[in-house]
């Protein structure tokens, strides 16, 4: 096993150069640029609207601002929609500094995975520095469900880890009950997760483009599904790149908790919206979590507000 991803070096880890690419927005339809740049120990992964003058929104899970068939930060003019899959593909390198530059309101959907930013962060390459990384521990568990069952929890880590375990289930289509367990590393996310696409139901298609969603949207940055039918020319990656693409936005998604978790995760259709109040459950309960080593703030950074009560750090 190459170890978790968090704890690798224990040293923080940023770019060493800036890097970017071109796209079209998922669901906006336009074309829309992201640039991924070396940020000083401390900084966290923050997203700057390059186009409304630098506005600054740190990736954290209070500065959420809406999940509908995506992770959004920020609202108003000052949001960023799409965050998770970059956000995935920092996480999974174990980046913990960035500045994320974007000159619109969503980030590229590329491909519909978080390959095409792995890529990018290898073309830049990845420089350690000499501040230490700090982990989140889980104390006690933590859940979250929805009216239909669907949950996520978080879990005491018996190792200095981050398992995750999710289900999905989409009935009588091609994805039908999907599951997958694994230790999140660096190498299980580049070998397992990253190439995953995100995927709709064509009978989804017109309600979607009808609520100003999706416009960007095509069988180029998604799969498909029409009841037994994967419409993509190519087919699917692998079997179940439908519930590894699920577990990617966990991975992304959670994140935005700002630093990475100790713990284990289990959810059964989940999605953004749970995802996102499995961590706000998390921070409101101060005694449900600790800091593991000293977190590293770089100067003019503050912690998310939710976690100002900090159960004291730990050696």
């Amino acid at each position: 096993m190459d170890g978790f991803i968090t704890v690798e070096t224990g040293r923080r880890r940023t770019l060493k150069a800036p890097i970017g690419c071109v796209g079209v927005g998922l669901h906006s339809g336009h074309r829309a640029t992201v640039t991924l740049r070396p940020a000083s120990a401390g900084t966290g992964i923050v997203f700057r609207r390059i186009d409304l003058g630098g506005i600054e929104i740190p990736a954290l899970f209070d500065r959420v601002g809406d999940t509908r068939l995506c992770t959004a930060l920020g609202d108003g003019a000052a949001r960023v929609s799409t965050i998770e899959h970059v956000m995935a593909a920092l996480a999974g390198c174990g980046i913990d500094d960035a500045i994320v530059d974007v000159d619109g309101p969503e980030v590229p959907i590329m491909d519909g995975s978080a390959a095409p930013f792995v890529f990018l962060i290898d073309c830049a390459g990845i420089a350690t520095t000499a501040a230490p990384r700090a982990t989140i521990e889980v104390l006690s568990p933590i859940r979250v469900e929805d009216a239909s069952g669907a949950f996520a929890e978080l879990l005491p880590a018996r190792e200095a880890a981050f398992d995750a375990e999710l289900e999905i289930d989409f009935p009588n289509t091609a994805i039908g009950r999907q599951a997958v367990t694994m230790r999140i590393t660096e190498r299980s996310f580049r070998d397992g997760l990253a190439d995953a696409r995100t995927f709709t139901l064509a009978e989804d298609i017109a309600r979607l483009r009808a609520a100003g969603l999706a416009q960007g949207g095509s069988l180029d940055n998604a799969v498909v599904v029409d009841g037994p039918l994967v419409l993509n020319p190519g087919g699917l990656r692998r079997s179940d790149e439908f519930v590894r693409h699920k577990m990617l936005d966990v991975v992304g998604d959670l994140a935005l908790a700002g630093a990475p978790l100790r713990a284990r995760f289990r959810g059964s259709r989940s999605g953004h919206a749970l995802n996102n109040r499995l961590l706000r459950a998390l921070f409101a309960d101060a005694s449900a979590w600790r800091f593991a080593g000293l977190p590293v703030f770089a100067e003019g950074v503050s912690a998310s507000p939710m976690r100002a009560a900090a159960a004291p750090a730990i050696a």
